[in-house]
């Protein structure tokens, strides 16, 4: 694929960083026109939403990379109760990540295909080249900033919750086709069916965060 420069990702970026208007109008649609498809399975994920439990609940906003920060604060949420005398089983973290993000959700394939660390300005540690690969799912040390830190999957088997955003999932996948000269629908279609394994696509990040306060979560800001 071509790869996107540091002007053409600049421009692209700021494209984005107008808003999710501004972003569909460049796929060449508007909002009203996909809304249904953005917000298709708000019922399966107000159901998941439910899965909150225990008395120590929080949810991180992950709207940037941010060296992956969401995801150990996730962990060092559950890691730090533990220390305090919280088993897992008395707390929920819910990590959502939208916007920039959104690759922490997705497998290898697509990382790897789209160039999704050139993309979003996703060091790979043990590289230190754009990553062609999800560090952060089966991670180990080396992977993240720090060592000991757990990463998603192993999160999520001690009741952790990740979402992904469905509108800065089509956005971005839309973008990208048109760089490449790709069917944007086929790439939505792709990214969306390579989201990881127990992580529920949401109809929006922002729609997320308003249903994890609901459920009683603390909100927390991670980058």
């Amino acid at each position: 694929m071509e790869t996107l420069g540091k002007n053409s990702r600049r421009k692209f970026i700021g494209t984005l960083a107008l808003g999710a208007g501004a972003g569909l109008t460049a796929m060449g649609a508007t909002f009203k026109d996909n809304a249904m498809k953005f917000t298709a399975g708000a019922d399966d994920s107000e159901a998941w939403f439910k899965k909150i439990k225990g008395n120590h609940r929080v949810v991180f906003d992950a709207s940037e990379p941010n060296n992956a920060f969401g995801i150990i604060w996730t962990w060092g949420f559950y890691a730090t109760n533990n220390g305090s005398g919280t088993p897992d089983s008395d707390i929920t973290a819910v990590c959502v990540f939208r916007h920039n993000a959104i690759p922490f959700a997705l497998e290898d394939s697509v990382w790897s295909k789209y160039k999704l660390g050139e993309v979003f300005n996703v060091t790979d540690n043990r590289t230190q080249k754009p990553a062609t690969r999800n560090p952060y799912y089966n991670a180990t040390d080396g992977d993240f900033p720090i060592n000991g830190v757990d990463g998603i999957k192993k999160m999520q088997d001690r009741g952790a919750m990740f979402c992904a955003c469905n509108l800065a999932l089509s956005v971005y996948s839309g973008m990208v086709a048109k760089k490449m000269g790709l069917d944007p629908e086929a790439v939505r279609k792709e990214w969306v069916s390579a989201v990881l394994p127990g992580v529920q696509v949401v109809p929006a990040g922002i729609w997320a965060l308003e249903r994890a306060e609901r459920h009683d979560c603390a909100y927390i800001f991670a980058g």
